[in-house]
């Protein structure tokens, strides 16, 4: 089960054990993903990511389509070749795949560190931007809009368009 919602349930029993005596509890949510994605530093961070990417994946496209001929190339010339030589060219193409291979998984790991040192300061904002949303607006929880994670909502508690307004103000 879930921690939220375990959290959330043991939250809402101890409000109505309490009853009338426990103050107001108003709780809203944020669609994160929403509000990054339509804040301009997060489209600036989306562009420079988009641009890194395309980048890296035409250099390795490339590299992909030359390690395929190569290999195509070898299998033409398997008749004319002695064995040995053929296996010799074999293990070096798997070298070749085996460093491709390497290299896309190096190009994944920097492309996760760069989108994450981009939108981390965006992150650090937005989550002071939240709580002062939040808190203008006297909410005593806000949930991340997450996958399912809300189930429901009033869209009168969906505070995504002033989190992403205010972020916006505040340059």
């Amino acid at each position: 089960m879930n921690t939220k919602m375990i959290v959330m349930g043991v939250f809402l029993a101890a409000q109505m054990a309490l009853g009338a005596d426990a103050p107001s509890t108003k709780v809203g949510y944020v669609d994160l993903q929403k509000a990054i994605q339509n804040v301009s530093a997060g489209k600036k961070a989306k562009e420079s990511l988009d641009g890194d990417f395309k980048k890296r994946k035409d250099a390795l496209d490339k590299k992909k389509t030359d390690i395929e001929k190569i290999g195509q190339d070898l299998e033409k010339k398997k008749s004319v070749l002695s064995e040995e030589v053929f296996g010799k060219r074999q293990m070096e193409l798997q070298e070749e795949m085996m460093k491709f291979q390497k290299t896309v998984a190096e190009n994944q790991l920097e492309m996760q560190k760069k989108e994450g040192e981009l939108l981390e300061p965006i992150f650090a904002k937005m989550s002071k931007i939240v709580e002062k949303v939040a808190h203008d607006k006297g909410f005593t929880i806000v949930l991340e809009k997450k996958g399912q994670n809300v189930l429901f909502a009033e869209k009168s508690t969906d505070l995504t368009d002033d989190v992403i307004s205010t972020f916006e103000k505040e340059k």
